[in-house]
């Protein structure tokens, strides 16, 4: 589905992204894992479209989208989401949902005066469309709640919403779990599980919960300064001698890559 071919992104003298190279399978769920400052989300960025790349190219099912607008790549079934959840925190869950097609007949000013009927059946397809997502989410008691006022972790379920108010085929999860309470957190996998299996969408995890990693992901993918260290299931990442020391380098705990 996706290919990353010696992707380097620079910031002056600060190479965020060093030469990176991935594959990722169609109807995988592949986590990302590394560090802080490894370049994960840069490397997203560069993906998914939100920054150009200083060199290296980046493939989609053998199509070149690099450097693509990231509303061009939305188009093409390219989705990511954030650390930050970024819903509209004016507007109902329910309506955060129902904003995400485009090309809808009410965005033109012609079509709200001459054709209203049409605008109203589009709007109830896509209330019912956003209800069946949010039952899907197990968040259906939060439809006419707006966005800003739930929790992060419902924030989160939020986004991943989004992605099935269109015709996704690979979503890029930012840290999905960052700042979720477990329960959530379990919310979350099964439905990533559940439209991975049900619907075909290809996953790539950011996160740091080695659990939440090796419940759902496979295969998983381990980066350092900006660089692939390793590739392969989750067990053999965590006996890498390679990604040990990048983690250890970094300060950080043996329990981050215990999962403990």
């Amino acid at each position: 589905m996706i290919v990353v071919e010696d992707v380097h992104k620079h910031f002056g003298g600060f190479r965020a992204v060093d030469g990176a190279s991935l594959s990722v399978l169609e109807g995988s769920i592949t986590g990302l894992i590394g560090p802080n400052g490894a370049g994960k989300t840069t490397l997203f960025n560069v993906i998914a479209g939100v920054l150009p790349p200083t060199s290296g190219r980046v493939i989609m099912a053998g199509e070149d989208i690099t450097g693509l607008a990231p509303h061009t790549l939305f188009h093409k079934g390219l989705l990511r989401t954030f650390q930050i959840a970024h819903e509209f925190s004016s507007m109902t869950c329910r309506e955060n949902l129902m904003v995400v097609p485009g090309a809808q007949s009410g965005e033109r000013l012609w079509n709200t005066w001459f054709g209203r009927r049409r605008i109203a059946e589009e709007e109830r397809a896509l209330r019912a469309k956003a209800d069946e997502v949010l039952e899907f989410l197990t968040i259906s008691h939060l439809a006419d709640q707006r966005a800003g006022e739930v929790s992060g972790g419902q924030k989160k379920l939020l986004e991943l919403g989004r992605t099935m108010m269109v015709d996704a085929r690979i979503v890029f999860l930012d840290e999905v779990g960052a700042g979720v309470n477990r329960t959530l957190l379990n919310t979350i996998a099964d439905a990533i599980v559940a439209l991975n299996r049900e619907r075909g969408y290809t996953f790539v995890v950011i996160e740091h919960d080695m659990d939440f990693i090796g419940r759902i992901c496979d295969p998983v993918i381990c980066m350092a300064e900006g660089k692939v260290l390793a590739e392969g299931t989750l067990d053999e990442i965590k006996a890498n001698e390679h990604v040990i020391e990048a983690y250890l380098g970094t300060g950080l705990k043996n329990k981050e890559m215990t999962g403990a």
